[in-house]
């Protein structure tokens, strides 16, 4: 995280000083920071979360912070505050016919425990993309992440129905060798 990164973090802080001073004592250590003022907070479950973040980076898409909750097994999202109306609209738009992704949404009068400036690997709460400076206030970033939370949980829930109907490698290849066996002879 950098200078400007710390010092936007820090400025949501209800006392500022004493979360830089917080985090000058123990730059691992998080710190609980409302949302709602300089940022919104959309939470997901770890496995749809880093689906939609890797599919993010991957497609150079807009991103802003982005901190996981290993413990909790919760991703969360930085948005521009007071974007819960827009982001609900296009995750409902972009669901169409499927369910809407399960998650929470983090604005004023919500709390969110924040990465230390420093989190290191074996850290409860970690940075899998930290603020480097004041994240801009771009309306394609909510709609780069309705939309990819939309094909992040449609891939999760596909691939848990495919675990249940094939739990082995032998049961998923199973009907292939069959009619492999069955063709050669």
């Amino acid at each position: 995280m950098t200078k400007r990164g710390l010092a936007w973090l820090s400025a949501a802080a209800e006392d500022p000083e004493t979360c830089r001073a917080h985090w000058a004592d123990d730059p691992r250590c998080p710190y609980a920071l409302p949302a709602g003022r300089l940022f919104d907070v959309v939470t997901v479950g770890q496995n749809v979360g880093m689906e939609a973040f890797d599919q993010l980076n991957r497609r150079g898409l807009p991103l802003g912070p982005v901190m996981a909750d290993l413990k909790a097994g919760r991703v969360g999202f930085f948005l521009t505050s007071r974007s819960r109306g827009r982001f609900e609209r296009l995750l409902a738009r972009q669901s169409g016919e499927r369910a809407v992704p399960s998650y929470r949404y983090l604005d004023t009068g919500s709390f969110v425990v924040s990465p230390g400036p420093m989190s290191l690997a074996g850290d409860r709460y970690q940075w899998m993309r930290a603020p480097v400076r004041r994240p801009e206030a771009s309306p394609l970033r909510v709609v780069a992440l309705a939309m990819m939370l939309v094909a992040a949980a449609d891939l999760v829930e596909r691939v848990a129905r495919y675990g249940e109907e094939y739990p082995t490698p032998e049961a998923a290849g199973a009907e292939e060798l069959a009619e492999a066996y069955a063709d050669a002879r």
